[in-house]
């Protein structure tokens, strides 16, 4: 099944590595803005020729990272549940997101507890798959559960290197995913290869190159162009593996899923779904 999806994005214009808050991060790394910028473009034009609608939020001077727009909130049947960022470098862009989706006449809730939006909590099928350990509270996943009225599923992160859930995992389809069984702690481990029995497990490797961090509509799966071997896994599973280049935005620890952050309305605004 693939729909036509909506997308939140930010143009890196300020995009740099001025800070380190997570292990990808060097600030003694040299960053090319204009690579940066070509190589979001490319993502961007790319979620446009595949169909989907893509919404543009400005981005704010001082904050390097709001091109990571995964992060700047959740999106659950028009209600918008705003993210609290755990490091104080990304604090303001919470505020900045939750505008926007109040200015365009979404319902919004500022968050109480530590979330980072998609980052962290996942929407599979009638699931929301959350992540805590590294950045979100969980605290923030009983939030979301009141707010959104869906089951929250709790999985623990345990290595530095996938922070946010959606560096280590990535949802496929309503009911299957792929991810990286090393980030997680062995009880999640197991919850999810029972929830997930055919689900791709991807490599060692790949995970390193944050080939999770990718964004399916259902059928086609937008991720970074090292992942090889996963996009031949997921190809053998029948999906449709589209690679892109987002090498410079890996510098912040970023690939196409940080980028995009989906825009879900109501049950009634839902677009009709095609095989």
């Amino acid at each position: 099944m693939t729909m036509s999806r909506r997308y939140l994005m930010c143009r890196p214009t300020y995009f740099a590595v001025d800070y380190a808050i997570n292990p990808w991060m060097d600030p003694a790394a040299p960053v090319d803005v204009d690579r940066a910028v070509a190589q979001w473009t490319t993502l961007y034009e790319l979620y446009r020729s595949l169909g989907h609608t893509v919404e543009l939020i400005d981005p704010v001077p001082g904050l390097p990272d709001m091109v990571f727009a995964a992060n700047g909130a959740t999106v659950v049947d028009g209600r918008v549940y705003g993210a609290q960022f755990r490091h104080p470098e990304r604090a303001d862009e919470g505020p900045a997101y939750l505008e926007w989706f109040a200015r365009n006449g979404f319902e919004v809730h500022a968050a109480k507890s530590v979330n980072e939006g998609e980052g962290d909590l996942l929407l599979a099928g009638e699931w929301i798959l959350a992540g805590t350990g590294l950045r979100t509270e969980l605290a923030a996943h009983a939030e979301a559960q009141e707010l959104f009225g869906r089951p929250v599923l709790t999985l623990q992160l345990v290595d530095p290197r996938y922070y946010h859930l959606d560096t280590a995992l990535t949802v496929l389809s309503p009911d299957n995913v792929a991810y990286f069984p090393g980030a997680f702690s062995p009880g999640s481990q197991e919850v999810l290869r029972r929830l997930y029995p055919d689900a791709v497990l991807a490599t060692a490797q790949d995970a390193a190159v944050l080939g999770l961090n990718a964004v399916s509509d259902g059928h086609r799966v937008v991720l970074p162009s090292a992942a090889t071997r996963l996009a031949e896994q997921l190809a053998s599973k029948g999906f449709a593996p589209i690679p892109v280049d987002v090498s410079e935005l890996h510098l912040a620890g970023g690939g196409p899923k940080c980028c995009t952050l989906e825009i879900r309305g109501s049950l009634s605004e839902r677009s009709e779904e095609t095989v």
